[in-house]
């Protein structure tokens, strides 16, 4: 069974897949839009990419403040939650991303990615840590993917 992992952001959506035993997370793609506020586009290649991979699950980057506190980024994402389920009919869960775009840009760094490429990597590298560390979680916690 694969996940999906998704770093949403203002203008773009970073992807990630599972494995198919569900391990590991690869980033696949960035998905990139002009407007914020226009989803069709997004909604339909994140549903092509579900297909795709034979998606089973998608787990969506939640961004809250540093005191747990939930923004306007973070009620953007469970709007987007809402659509992608309405849209896709799979299973959305929500997953804590605070820092998980600093420890991408870090990662770019250390691999000598340059100051002005780091931007077409780092939400699909988000996106990884995200799946990764929902992946972890389920796998430490012994239960099922």
């Amino acid at each position: 069974m694969r996940i999906m992992g998704l770093d949403y952001g203002s203008k773009t959506v970073g992807v990630a897949i599972s494995d198919p035993l569900g391990l590991t997370a690869q980033g696949i793609e960035t998905i990139y839009r002009k407007d914020e506020n226009k989803l069709r586009q997004t909604l339909a290649r994140i549903e092509e990419l579900a297909e795709e991979y034979g998606v089973e699950k998608i787990v969506l980057g939640f961004p809250k403040h540093m005191n747990n506190d939930i923004g306007e980024r973070g009620g953007k994402s469970l709007e987007l939650r809402e659509k992608l389920e309405r849209r896709t009919g799979l299973e959305v869960i929500m997953w804590d991303e605070r820092l998980t775009t600093v420890e991408a840009e870090r990662t770019l760094i250390e691999n000598k990615v340059r100051r002005e490429d780091r931007k077409k990597y780092i939400d699909k590298i988000a996106a990884v840590f995200i799946l990764q560390g929902y992946l972890d979680s389920v796998y430490v916690s012994g239960g099922q993917v």
